[in-house]
């Protein structure tokens, strides 16, 4: 019989780089979740994704054990990183920070295609170039 899940958590996480602070401890220990082993065993599984924020969902079941699934950065963070920049327009209609060809869109949105709600990459473009441009980026 399969276990019960009594509650799915949400989570962004630096990769590797895990701490049992302020931000996770209280989210984990509420879940009936052991902290260290949370932060040894994300850490050993992302070690490869140090640098970038690994979207994390974990399902908790009733006998305290958890499964964890990683998804694909965060498509805000990966237009960021092609541009170079730290961080997105305060006023992006009139601001821009930056300009990104159709092909860096193109490969952005095949990166986050598994995580995307899209049913063909034309979908995915558009989806991943609606982000960009609500950041201050021009598409060209």
């Amino acid at each position: 019989m399969a276990k019960k899940v009594t509650k799915v958590l949400k989570l962004q996480i630096p990769g590797g780089k895990a701490v049992p602070g302020q931000s996770l401890g209280p989210v984990l220990g509420g879940a009936g979740i052991n902290i260290g082993e949370f932060v040894k065993r994300f850490n050993d599984e992302t070690k490869d994704r140090v640098g970038d924020i690994v979207p994390t969902i974990v399902d908790v079941y009733e006998d305290r054990t958890y499964n964890l699934t990683y998804k694909t950065e965060p498509a805000a963070n990966l237009i960021l990183k092609a541009l170079g920049k730290d961080k997105g327009s305060g006023k992006p209609n009139t601001a821009k920070i930056g300009t990104l060809t159709k092909a860096q869109i193109q490969a952005i949105a095949e990166k986050k295609m598994a995580d995307l709600n899209a049913g063909d990459m034309d979908a995915a473009i558009k989806i991943i170039s609606g982000t960009a441009r609500s950041m201050g980026v021009e598409v060209k």
